[in-house]
């Protein structure tokens, strides 16, 4: 049980649903739309799952590696590393986890022909090893470059799909309105799971406030202080709110999506109202954690509207 709290299952469901909803509830029915038969399998579709989550635990056991000071601080009574799971242990699962995830990635790249994957697959446990050591301890830095692994997770089921499919149609396929169509959404939801976790990424330093400062970190609520990152953050809430109503009244499509003026108003608009409210009131480390939940359910949301918006074609 302690490992796989160590692991962040939850979210690595999360990421896992995530990746399924993309393929299965909106990549595959546009494909349908237009009479393109996929290429990769489900079972290396499901490949490309397991290397991602293989990865992303990998880095959350080393994140905990390096952060035993500030959890201590932060949340003693949740310390697993060096406490519960022996510092070794969970170094070794680190490794374990990333050399599995790293060599999935590379037949995943072989596979599809697409030597960047190799890059990216090895690229990111590198990224994710520096953002415990180092840049997490900067303004910014660790929180944008989480954002941006995030909108990957998204962009790779997109660009898995297509390369497959680029080895038996050729280059005209990517010309195709079914490949534009399918970077068009998926983009879109890339742009808003970036922002969506940028806004948490800060949030959570707000929540870790204590810890943070104790060992040197640089974050956001350190440098500008607590109400200057509020007003940061609200910012950032209300862009992400307009960008979807912009986007509603924008883009045609949308009106063609069962149930999505509801939708709006009920999973994006009213969630983003209440933690906009939560975040202004918070005080407290657990005021701070609720907000932090908030935004997580609305990723979940958007999550769920993949499916929704799948369903027009």
């Amino acid at each position: 049980m302690d490992f796989i709290k160590l692991i962040r299952y939850k979210n690595l469901i999360m990421i896992g649903v995530m990746q399924y909803a993309l393929r299965y509830g909106l990549i595959l029915p546009i494909l349908n739309h237009f009479e393109v038969s996929p290429v990769l399998s489900h079972l290396r579709f499901a490949l490309v799952v397991l290397a991602t989550l293989l990865l992303a635990a990998s880095g959350y056991i080393i994140n905990d590696y390096f952060d035993i000071r500030i959890d201590r601080i932060n949340k003693p009574d949740k310390v697993l590393v060096g406490k519960r799971i022996a510092r070794r242990t969970a170094l070794f699962w680190h490794v374990l986890l990333t050399v599995f995830g790293i060599l999935i990635g590379l037949f995943i790249a072989y596979v599809a022909r697409k030597e960047t994957y190799a890059l990216m697959f090895v690229a990111v446990p590198i990224l994710l090893w520096y953002y415990s050591t180092t840049f997490k301890r900067h303004i910014v830095i660790g929180n944008l470059l989480i954002s941006f692994l995030t909108a990957i997770v998204v962009i790779l089921v997109v660009s898995v799909e297509f390369a497959m499919l680029v080895r038996v149609h050729g280059q005209a396929i990517v010309r195709s309105e079914a490949c534009s169509l399918a970077w068009f959404w998926t983009n879109g939801f890339a742009i808003f799971a970036f922002l969506c976790n940028f806004i948490r990424e800060i949030i959570k330093d707000t929540e870790d406030l204590k810890g943070d400062r104790a060992v040197g970190c640089k974050t956001l609520p350190i440098a500008l202080g607590i109400p200057l990152t509020k007003v940061f953050v609200l910012i950032l809430q209300v862009i992400s709110l307009l960008a979807l109503w912009i986007i509603y009244f924008g883009v045609d499509a949308f009106k063609s999506i069962p149930y999505a003026l509801p939708y709006f108003i009920i999973a994006f608009t009213l969630p983003h109202l209440l933690m906009m409210y939560k975040w202004l009131k918070a005080q407290t480390r657990s005021d701070y954690h609720g907000v932090s939940t908030i935004s997580k359910i609305i990723i979940l949301f958007g999550v769920i509207f993949i499916v929704l918006a799948g369903q027009m074609f």
